[in-house]
């Protein structure tokens, strides 16, 4: 593995304003007393300081967005059709800037923000375009043979987001998205470590003639501004993407308002090797699921389940492909891996490998943080763990960074056992050649998502959400659009009498 000798960005990264809140269409600084630093965790760097939204931010950010609902929400299917199709432009011009902007304040290498982050924004937001023309219901009907029934679907309201900081650009977008194409305004707050793209999208929004206070930004603390927003007596619906632990706080708190609550949450996906799998295609799979944004990915390949007959060279073929894996400046193309999100996470995952180490397990390839130049950032190498009991902490709990735990298997059951042990239930793969296998598999597996024979690609008209503690409902999709709409029955009379035959069940008069 190798890494470059100095951690120095080799392009000009667009400076932005030092903004925390993006409200009626206007950016400013939160009112908290709390400074927030975005660090380039490449390096170690301040990017950008702000001062904190605090509650006084969310009740403006919350009142301009009841504002704007009026107006929004009445606006035809075709008006907010094209709005959307204007802001995927905008942001197809600006996608360069947006890339350089996610790369720097999330250490991802640029080729990722490139090739991933920012044109599945991009197609995510045209999906949603042609989207907010769909939305279908039953058809009217005579279900009463005096009455004509009708469903409508209409928003919800004003939704309360958080994104995490992993992907900050592209959730910031699942989150904003379907709110806006089915006539919801939003207040989205952004990770204070990541908030710049979410305020980029904000500003790209107004551009794109979105009328202001359909999309505000608030950027504070989750006990904050968080609470402040999931709390918030007119916020009708939370969507919260990040950890399950904080999805049970967040739920907790909509609770109490009564609030219609959309969660994703953790992962530990398994990546399941049957013993007729094409190996070097499963190697090469392994790899890619497990150090994708660092494994900072809620669906990444975390723990391998692999027929016995294959194990030792599934751990071989991982290892050697591991060791070609570049770590380096995230601006340089031929850069593989960034570093982890903060300082404080890398040595969360550190400590997660050292205990599993401690404990027996054996570390294959990496578990150490890079020395040298790469020393100042929150670096950790590609690391293959094999030797764990599946009732160890590296086992069932969420990681969060590039670390794939192997573990052999002898039975097609035995191999559908340990998928389903874990709490979660987001992502999961199969390799097998045997088409009877996989879809026994696919049906077997307690996951929101199966891939067979892959691990990873998403696509804007399929649905991602999860199942048991991974939380519940869409993202993408037009299932995801209907996360963001109520369902109205309308009935209605037609005979024109006054007194109906049911009266006689209530009078006889």
């Amino acid at each position: 593995m190798s890494a470059e000798p100095a951690v120095v960005p080799a392009v000009t990264v667009p400076d932005r304003p030092a903004v925390a809140c993006w409200i009626a269409g206007q950016g400013r600084a939160g009112t908290a007393a709390e400074r927030l630093s975005v660090i380039d965790p490449a390096t170690g760097r301040v990017v950008q300081t702000v001062t904190a939204a605090g509650p006084a931010d969310v009740d403006a950010a919350v009142a301009a967005a009841s504002a704007a609902f009026g107006g929004w929400s009445r606006a035809t299917p075709a008006e907010r059709s094209a709005a959307l199709h204007r802001l995927a432009g905008v942001l197809a011009e600006r996608a360069e800037d947006l890339a350089l902007v996610e790369s720097r304040q999330t250490g991802k290498p640029i080729r990722l923000a490139r090739g991933f982050d920012v044109p599945g924004t991009i197609d995510n937001t045209a999906f949603f375009a042609g989207a907010a023309r769909v939305l279908d219901g039953r058809s009217s009907g005579e279900y009463s043979p005096d009455h004509t029934s009708t469903i409508r679907r209409e928003p919800v309201g004003v939704v309360g987001s958080i994104a995490p900081w992993n992907y900050p650009l592209q959730m910031a977008a699942w989150k904003v998205l379907p709110a806006l194409a089915a006539g919801n305004t939003i207040v989205l707050k952004p990770s204070e470590l990541t908030p710049l793209t979410a305020l980029m999208l904000a500003e790209a929004a107004r551009d794109a003639g979105i009328p202001d206070g359909v999309v505000n930004v608030v950027t504070g603390t989750g006990p904050v501004a968080g609470q402040a927003l999931v709390g918030h007596r007119d916020v009708r619906m939370v969507s919260f993407t990040g950890s399950t632990a904080a999805g049970r706080a967040v739920m907790r708190t909509a609770t109490d308002g009564v609030k219609r609550v959309h969660l994703e949450l953790g992962g530990k996906a398994p990546f399941v090797v049957f013993d007729d799998a094409d190996l070097d295609a499963a190697v090469q799979g392994a790899v890619a699921g497990a150090l994708i944004n660092t494994g900072q990915d809620c669906t990444a390949a975390t723990r391998a389940i692999v027929h016995a007959d294959l194990f030792d060279a599934f751990v071989a073929g991982v290892a050697d492909v591991m060791a070609t894996v570049r770590l380096g400046d995230p601006f340089d193309e031929a850069t593989d891996q960034g570093p982890l999100i903060s300082a404080a996470h890398r040595d969360r995952v550190a400590g997660m490998v050292e205990r599993a180490r401690a404990a027996g397990a054996r570390v294959v390839r990496g578990g150490r943080a890079p020395g040298g130049d790469l020393a100042a950032g929150a670096w950790y190498e590609p690391t293959l763990l094999t030797g764990v009991t599946t009732g160890s902490e590296v086992w069932r709990d969420e990681v969060f960074g590039p670390v794939l735990v192997a573990v052999p298997f002898t039975t097609d059951d035995e191999a559908l056992r340990l998928a389903n042990d874990t709490p979660y239930g987001l992502a999961a793969s199969v390799w097998t050649r045997d088409v009877y296998r996989s879809q026994r598999a696919v049906r077997a597996i307690e996951a929101g998502c199966v891939w067979v024979n892959d691990h990873i690609p998403i696509l804007s008209e399929m649905p991602h959400g999860g199942v048991k503690a991974s939380g519940f409902g869409k993202d993408m999709s037009l299932y995801s659009l209907e996360e963001y709409t109520v369902v109205k029955h309308v009935m209605a009379d037609l005979t024109g009498v006054a007194r109906k035959e049911w009266h006689r069940t209530v009078f006889r008069g």
